[in-house]
């Protein structure tokens, strides 16, 4: 039975259509602000990547809520220092202890999310090398 056979008087653009939240499902960036600024768009950028990097590019999908939160904190406190840069940049005095304490805090995400470097084999096979040396003679 559907929820307008239950009750015909019920206003149907009143249902519930969507058990969750537009950002929670990922439609919208934040609850309030300008999803289009410079910022929000390299917020969602790191967003975006420190999801790959954690979830060995699987995605949020397999993340749990808290380390998306966590992942969303970063990315935020990296705006800001990336903010701080630039005006560093030009000449501008900044707050070295806050960009310092900043900082600090997004090391510490990083480590709670288990980030950490790891190098990338870049040693070639022998038929990379026998490939890439017939294609400088064939040019």
């Amino acid at each position: 039975m559907s929820v307008s056979e239950a009750d015909p008087n019920l206003d149907i653009a009143r249902v519930k259509r969507r058990p969750r939240s537009a950002v929670t499902s990922g439609r919208k960036l934040f609850v309030e602000g300008d999803p289009n600024s410079a910022w929000s768009r390299r917020y969602s950028d790191l967003v975006n990547h420190h999801v790959q990097d954690i979830s060995c590019g699987l995605g949020r999908n397999v993340l749990s809520e808290a380390q998306l939160s966590l992942i969303r904190r970063a990315s935020a406190i990296e705006c800001e220092l990336e903010r701080l840069d630039a005006l560093l940049s030009v000449g501008e005095e900044i707050n070295l202890d806050e960009y310092g304490r900043a900082t600090s805090h997004l090391r510490r995400l990083f480590e709670v999310l288990g980030v950490e470097r790891k190098p990338r084999d870049v040693s070639l096979t022998l038929n990379q090398i026998q490939a890439e040396h017939d294609a400088m003679v064939q040019s």
